[in-house]
């Protein structure tokens, strides 16, 4: 892509709906007078009265509780240095949309435009009594050490500077795990690490609370060593001093245990790797380019134990994994600080469930077979859904247990589930999607490419590396098109209508013709419908010259999908296709059927729908629970429509009996486990969340998810065909950008289980 075109995007995306990237949102109901006069003048009052009688009570009546200030002055930025507190604004924006999706924490960012530390400590004292925690970011050191030491000596409220805590944090967890593996101890292990900034000062203190000895580390900056005898070094860093010579890093790492990089790429060689001691442990934590890449040195030592700061390989340190699991913990028992006994349980907690068995949702994110504890998983995935039940009350514990607590958690179960229900805060789905769809890449045809919308979904399927578009249409639109959006990479382009084409496009309509000579298809037909894209991208997949299709944005649907059910045929044992979109609601994904196909099912065919339903939410990596949704309650109507469900749900239970599935029922009573256990405890779905609903007819279906796309603004994945033989998805007409990629990644994950089935079934 051009750097221009990269340009272009990155400003628009900040810039367009809407600039920036967070916003404020109403909590309570705002519709009446009556609301208002709550709100505001005169029942403002009253809140403000018991704060005054008591502080505490603000975490009862704001929402200071779940608010974080992210703050900055924009002195040391990313990779740019310098930049000032304005230009400092998209990245605090940034790690404010990280707290939000990743643990439900509201985010007010600060950027504060003094460089006098007394100044920027003052500052945040004077705006404190705003938040329940301060997030420190971007600050240069050796200031920002003082300012988070005076801050957290201070203030009340759980301070920490990420930038030096969070890899330290996540690092350490690492490090412990990868020692373990290695066969050495804590207090053994002779490290050397490169860089002397505020993330390596923090990363050396917490490695040494584990065991680590200072005088078995040795720190480098960009000149050296850090020598004792050297006037110019901090006294955070002088702890780390030498008086040894080392005539370099290939020197200091001869039989050095550990490697530790926080500073630049490609200083470390394969020669100073075959210096280092057996099973050596390499954090090559620079980015975007690592000390040393993560291919040549696995290529260097088999026995290597490596971990980047990157997600294209194993062992990922991302400080995701901590901040807002750590501040999600301090929060909720309203800690006064985050000390050192919480910033160790952090790392525990994330060591011990490295060792943890994977949730299959894990595996499928990231096309694991299953991982397990060892040499390249020593540390949790981001995606990770357990780090949100397991981080944040280890954090809680420690602050309770080292007397920082002020509202001490009773009852350890109810806060796990309070914390699961805040995993549905985002779509995290989308992310487990697109990264499962990039472990194995698939080609994927675009039918519409001389769409500009399509062709840039396309574009952005490249170069994420989702899969590998062949692009369908008008050549020189095409290819127009592509200068346009800066589309450089090189990729299949293909008119179906054009004489380049014919000796493909016969040979397509004679297969066609083949399987529907005896159903009144004509060779000429055949021929004929061979120059329409559809036909011809359908009989591309049919023959495996393209692994998926995707196609529907300036078409109706039914037009669509007649080639498709013509072309493609049905998987063994399915006698009915349908479909299922996929909801990212705030309670998490729920998948709803059938939205586009089957306009009023049979009870059998009802049934079917669930049985697919349920085999693509576990492609998914979730474990179906199906309401078959009506108007009525298990048998409060006799009318048709209720009684088709009702037998629908009993053919179910009788030949599959393991699957978490009833109904008829009320869709508010399947969505509300609160009322269905009052109601009807007798209920297979009684005291389970419903992820997946089956409606009685197509309508019903339809207009629902719609609704819910347009009034509640729910991202929307679908529909998701369910039932092909070969992985073809159609987009709704007029599809978005956003909406055709994702399908574009649905796409691929259906050609990955279709491919391990066939595999599987060769086996047998």
């Amino acid at each position: 892509m051009h750097k221009d075109s990269k340009r272009r995007e990155a400003l628009l995306y900040h810039a367009k709906p809407t600039p920036g990237k967070i916003q404020v949102v109403p909590t309570k109901k705002y519709a009446t007078q009556r609301d208002l006069a709550l709100a505001y003048s005169p029942g403002v009052a009253e809140p403000c009265l018991e704060i005054q009688k008591d502080v505490n009570n603000v975490y009862k009546y704001t929402a200071k509780g779940n608010l974080v200030a992210v703050i900055s002055n924009g002195t040391a930025v990313l990779g740019l240095g310098d930049i000032g507190p304005e230009a400092s604004k998209p990245v605090m924006e940034g790690k404010g949309l990280l707290f939000k999706i990743f643990a439900d924490i509201d985010v007010f960012d600060i950027e504060v435009d003094t460089k006098d530390v007394e100044k920027f400590i003052e500052t945040v004292k004077n705006i404190a009594p705003t938040f329940g925690g301060i997030n420190l970011e971007d600050i240069k050191a050796p200031e920002s050490f003082e300012i988070e030491r005076r801050l957290v000596e201070e203030l009340n409220i759980p301070v920490m500077h990420d930038d030096q805590h969070g890899t330290a944090i996540i690092s350490s967890a690492a490090l412990l795990n990868a020692v373990e593996l290695a066969g050495k101890k804590m207090k053994d292990v002779k490290m050397v690490i490169s860089g002397a900034g505020s993330a390596a000062i923090a990363c050396a203190n917490l490695y040494v609370s584990f065991g680590v000895k200072p005088e078995n580390i040795v720190m480098f900056n960009s000149k050296g060593a850090l020598r004792k005898n050297d006037p110019k070094i901090s006294e955070m860093q002088r702890a780390y001093a030498t008086d040894k010579h080392f005539d370099g890093l290939q020197d200091a790492m001869k039989g050095a245990d550990v490697f530790i990089g926080l500073s630049s790429g490609d200083i470390v060689t394969p020669e100073m790797l075959l210096g280092m001691a057996d099973n050596p442990i390499v954090f090559a934590m620079a980015n975007p380019t690592p000390e040393i890449k993560y291919d040549l040195a696995i290529a260097t030592r088999k026995d290597i134990i490596m971990a980047t700061g990157r997600s294209d390989h194993p062992n990922q340190v991302n400080n995701v994994l901590g901040f807002p699991f750590i501040f999600r913990g301090a929060l909720d028992v309203r800690a006064t600080k985050i000390n050192e006994e919480m910033k160790k349980a952090a790392v525990i907690a994330l060591a011990n469930l490295a060792k943890a068995s994977v949730p299959e949702q894990v595996n499928i994110a990231y096309g694991e077979t299953k991982l397990t504890f060892g040499r390249d998983y020593i540390i949790p995935k981001p995606f990770d859904p357990r780090l949100i039940a397991e981080v944040p009350p280890a954090v809680a514990k420690a602050a309770m247990e080292s007397g920082v607590a002020l509202s001490p958690i009773t009852d350890w179960d109810k806060y796990r589930d309070e914390l699961l229900e805040r995993m549905g805060s985002d779509n995290k789905m989308v992310r487990l999607l697109i990264n499962r769809a990039k472990t194995d890449p698939k080609k994927v045809i675009f039918a519409e490419a001389d769409h500009l919308d399509v062709l840039k979904a396309a574009q952005i399927v490249m170069e994420e590396g989702i899969g590998t578009p062949i692009l369908l249409g008008n050549k020189e639109t095409i290819i127009e098109l592509k200068n346009e959006i800066g589309f450089d990479e090189d990729v299949i382009i293909i008119d179906p209508k054009t004489k380049e084409e014919e000796e493909r496009r016969n040979r397509f309509a004679n297969a066609y013709w083949e399987s529907r000579r005896r159903r009144g298809t004509s060779l000429l037909d055949a021929q004929k419908w061979m120059r329409e894209r559809n036909y011809f991208a359908a009989m591309m997949v049919n023959e495996g010259e393209a692994d998926a299709l995707v196609t529907g944005f300036s078409r109706s649907y039914p037009t669509v999908v007649k080639p498709m059910l013509e072309l493609i045929p049905k998987q063994q044992g399915v006698t009915r296709i349908a479909t299922t979109n996929m909801m990212m609601t705030k309670r998490g994904p729920i998948f709803l059927a059938d939205t586009a196909i089957n306009p009023n099912p049979s009870a059998e065919d009802l049934a079917r729908i669930a049985l697919m339903a349920a085999k693509t939410v576990r492609m998914f990596g979730m474990e179906p629970v199906i309401a078959m949704v009506s108007f009525s309650n298990f048998g409060s109507s006799s009318d048709e429509s209720a009684v088709k469900i009702r037998k629908a749900v009993n053919i179910l239970h009788e030949h599959h009996p393991d699957l978490i599935v009833d109904g008829e029922i009320q869709t508010d009573f399947a969505l509300n486990q609160e009322m269905l256990a009052s109601k009807f405890p007798f209920s297979k779905l009684a005291n389970k969340k419903v992820n997946t609903l089956v409606f009685p007819n197509l309508d019903a279906a339809n207009i629902t998810y719609k609704m819910l796309k347009e009034l509640n603004k729910v991202m929307s994945i679908g529909p998701i065909m369910m039932g092909m033989d070969k992985p073809v998805h159609i987009f709704q007409l007029g599809a978005s950008v956003e909406e055709m990629v994702n399908m574009a990644a649905v796409a691929v994950v259906d050609a990955q289980e279709k491919e391990k089935r066939l595999k599987q079934a060769l086996k047998k």
